[in-house]
């Protein structure tokens, strides 16, 4: 377990249901996909490294959660800006999306 924080510093995280539109696999990468990812007003892209547990092709039209005010970072030459919210099990990471399709853009609270 990590160190306990303030219901004030969880509040400073945005976590909103994204939709996956687009993506690509990352040249020389065998788990980083870049996804463009609509957050209802806009689109971001988000560099995950779920590559191996996941094809493109299954995740288009995916609602997904997403931390969306990370400060954006470069992985492999793609600028990731946000962050795709997942379980990590031994088999590789299980995305976390809601139980049923919601608004896109949707703050989660």
């Amino acid at each position: 377990m990590k160190d306990i924080i303030s219901y004030e510093d969880f509040t400073k995280l945005d976590l909103r249901i994204g939709t996956i539109i687009s993506g690509e696999p990352v040249a020389k990468s065998d788990k980083l996909l870049v996804l463009e990812v609509d957050l209802g007003d806009h689109t971001r892209q988000i560099v995950a490294g779920i590559g191996k547990t996941y094809q493109v092709s299954d995740l288009i039209n995916k609602q997904v959660l997403i931390v969306t005010n990370l400060a954006p970072r470069s992985l492999m030459g793609y600028d990731s800006q946000g962050m795709i919210l997942a379980v990590s099990e031994s088999d590789g990471p299980i995305l976390i999306s809601p139980e049923k399709e919601v608004s896109t853009g949707r703050e989660v609270k």
